[in-house]
């Protein structure tokens, strides 16, 4: 288990303590103070995941037949004013993260970020981490959900969430932050 200094004033030891006993097969957030626990994902969550790591990363953090300039992570722990969250991808411009932090969490807010929707967390993601994520400025959300095989892309202006697109099925994703290297929506369904 990492070594955590926890030292924000606006989560309670109590609660920061519950989280960190969590047990390993449990995902655990604190958003304004109050622990979500969930269990770690299922299959096809994890599939459309793993699958869209591959697909993006490859092209704008490797720079397999595109771009790069992106460092894109599974699964980071992001530790903001008190909040700790995991979200199911994040990816920061190079130029604004170029190392890797040291610790087992980030306190850098993402460029963009993926929440793979399923029953148990569709809800949390929408009506309390997307308006989190734009109080941090984070500039490009994704949510998928592969039980219905739908994509919606957001960006954020002024201050709120405007739906781009929203893709189905085997759609071609081609919308930003990552629309120079376009893919198959079909590839996150397996």
């Amino acid at each position: 288990m990492p070594n955590y200094a926890h030292n924000t004033a606006d989560t309670s030891t109590a609660v920061f303590d519950t989280f960190m006993a969590l047990p390993e097969n449990q995902v655990g957030e604190i958003i304004s103070g109050e622990l979500h626990t969930q269990p770690r994902p299922s299959p096809k969550h994890a599939r459309a995941g793993s699958s869209l790591g591959f697909t993006v990363g490859g092209s704008f953090d490797g720079g397999i037949n595109g771009p790069g300039g992106w460092v894109i992570l599974d699964e980071p722990e992001i530790h903001i004013q008190g909040d700790i969250v995991v979200p199911d991808l994040a990816g920061w411009r190079r130029e604004r993260m170029p190392i890797l932090p040291d610790t087992a969490w980030f306190e850098q807010e993402p460029d963009w970020i993926c929440e793979i929707l399923s029953p148990s967390t569709a809800r949390r993601d929408r009506v309390i981490k997307m308006p989190l994520y734009a109080q941090w400025g984070v500039k490009h959300i994704w949510l998928v959900d592969p039980d219905v095989r739908v994509l919606e892309a957001f960006e954020l202006v002024g201050g709120r969430w405007t739906l781009l697109k929203s893709l189905q099925k085997e759609d071609e994703v081609k919308v930003p932050p990552f629309d120079a290297v376009p893919f198959g929506l079909g590839v996150l369904w397996g």
